[in-house]
């Protein structure tokens, strides 16, 4: 072996030498790097299309995060609804910024969800029952309620007393929405307006807690329901456990505002897998609207 093959052999390496272009083979990627997911609990590496099939929910029970579209498609029959675009709203109204101005997290939070802001709104057959579904999704900015969200739910309580259908709510939120600042905290109020016009329809209004609904929301629209349903596990409050036990100096009991627990306490009525939720959406609503559905 002379100098001149030394270097030849230090850059192509022993597997190169053994066998020509494996090396080229071996470090290609020809899968996707969204291919397995890890499971919270259990810490498994779970098959994607294995965990989309099963509407997210793991082996161990845990109901995962879903955004918007999934959330919809999984509850309308069949999968199939009329989308239903939300209001547009002013953006940046305070000029706000917190070392990155709101319209550039508007922006980034936009392109990484595909939408406008954190409500959707879908229209269509829910176990059998017609029914106006609005989805607030925890993937863009936290669910955090702000203008746009207030607006959405507004548009979509009205959606279903034109049409003479029940409205459910899928809530998920961190709270309000703090670049926003008291223009956030009106829509807790705006919302429930929204709802007393529901109720002067004689239209039943569903929601269905998950994980987390915390914050302004938990105290407006997502404890203003005629029936209140929540996903096994969800966390739902107003502060968080952490910032109570901090507050009290005491440990809070196990399960502590978690679906079971308030079940247990009278503050959740059902708690219901997300496979059921729709027969299930789809019974009670029925029930409420007196055995009638309204026609599509």
């Amino acid at each position: 072996m002379n100098d001149k093959t030394k270097p030849q052999e230090k850059r192509g390496g022993w597997l190169s030498r053994f066998a020509p272009g494996v090396r080229k083979i071996v470090s290609r990627r020809d899968t996707p790097d969204n291919l397995w997911v890890k499971d919270p609990d259990s810490g498994e590496m779970l098959y994607r299309s294995d965990l989309e099939a099963a509407l997210w929910v793991t082996p161990s029970g845990r109901h995962m995060r879903i955004d918007a579209p999934t959330r919809l498609k999984a509850t309308f029959d069949g999968g199939v609804f009329q989308s239903i675009d939300t209001p547009d709203v002013p953006e940046d109204p305070l000029k706000f910024s917190d070392g990155k101005s709101y319209k550039d997290r508007l922006n980034a939070a936009r392109k990484a969800a595909g939408r406008k802001d954190t409500m959707a709104i879908g229209y269509g057959s829910v176990g059998g029952q017609d029914a106006v579904v609005i989805v607030q999704d925890f993937t863009f900015m936290g669910g955090s309620l702000g203008m746009a969200a207030g607006e959405a739910f507004i548009k979509a309580a009205r959606e279903a007393v034109s049409r003479k259908v029940p409205l459910v709510c899928f809530t998920a939120a961190g709270g309000a929405r703090m670049q926003e600042g008291a223009l956030s905290l009106m829509q807790m109020a705006r919302t429930t307006l929204a709802i007393e016009e529901l109720k002067d329809a004689r239209l039943p209004y569903a929601v269905v807690l998950t994980d987390p609904t915390t914050g302004g929301v938990t105290a407006s629209y997502a404890m203003l329901g005629d029936v209140h349903l929540a996903e096994p596990g969800a966390l739902i409050g107003f502060a968080g456990p952490r910032v109570i036990e901090a507050t009290i100096r005491e440990k809070l009991p196990p399960g502590f505002q978690r679906a079971e627990y308030l079940q247990e306490k009278g503050m959740v009525d059902r708690v219901v897998t997300r496979a059921d939720l729709p027969r299930t959406l789809g019974q009670i609503l029925s029930i409420l609207m007196g055995g009638t559905r309204a026609a599509a």
